[in-house]
């Protein structure tokens, strides 16, 4: 792992996990002599995270985590279901043509141990990697580049609520959605697709009011 993963995985986690509080700022000086590298290497792994929508940047006040609010929230929820849908079935439909994509099946394996183990990182990890390879499979590159600045707080969203959605009942809707995408069966891979997400809304921003502000 070079440097620069290093620290992108690093400061992610420390964000993921609240040692870096929303807001707070994140300076290059004190990321490096923790993690024993040059500050190069940080201001790198900085620029990473903030186009994956979890740290911002300014002239004045350098890095800082953002600050996570129920709209955005459900702002992605509405992101999600415009892109993720169309792209369920147009994978399904590319592999109905006959493209051969056994990344996605490599990933779902990866969750479902990830599951047997409880292990709420990893699963988080699986599931963002689960969604952005769907998006992959479309051969769309300009629907990658729509997703990529959400999979940061796409990730972020399934570490808060880790405990409040059931591990192996997502898996399951996964596993579902994924023998879809393969059988190359492209309205039932958008409709699982899309009830695998909407149905999860309202009880995602309920477990999160009180915790993140409206706006």
């Amino acid at each position: 792992m070079s440097h620069v993963d290093r620290a992108e995985a690093f400061i992610r986690a420390g964000i993921h996990s609240g040692a870096y509080p929303q807001g707070g700022r994140l300076r290059e000086r004190e990321l490096s002599e923790t993690l024993g590298i040059s500050r190069i290497p940080v201001r790198e792994a900085l620029v990473r995270l903030a186009q994956e929508g979890l740290v911002l940047t300014s002239p004045r006040r350098g890095a800082t985590v953002r600050r996570l609010t129920l709209r955005d929230v459900n702002e992605l929820f509405d992101l999600r279901l415009s892109l993720e849908v169309f792209a369920a079935g147009r994978a399904a439909e590319r592999s109905a043509q006959g493209y051969e994509h056994p990344a996605l099946q490599r990933i779902m394996d990866e969750a479902e141990d990830a599951t047997r183990r409880n292990s709420q990182a990893d699963i988080a990890a699986a599931n963002t990697d689960f969604h952005a390879e769907i998006i992959t499979m479309t051969g769309n590159r300009l629907l990658q580049a729509s997703l990529q600045p959400s999979l940061g707080l796409m990730h972020w969203l399934f570490r808060l609520t880790s405990t409040d959605v059931g591990p192996r009942l997502h898996c399951e809707e996964h596993k579902r959605i994924c023998t879809a995408v393969y059988a190359g069966k492209a309205q039932l891979a958008e409709a699982l697709s899309y009830a695998h997400i909407d149905i999860r809304r309202e009880p995602t921003l309920e477990a999160l009011e009180g915790v993140l502000p409206p706006r």
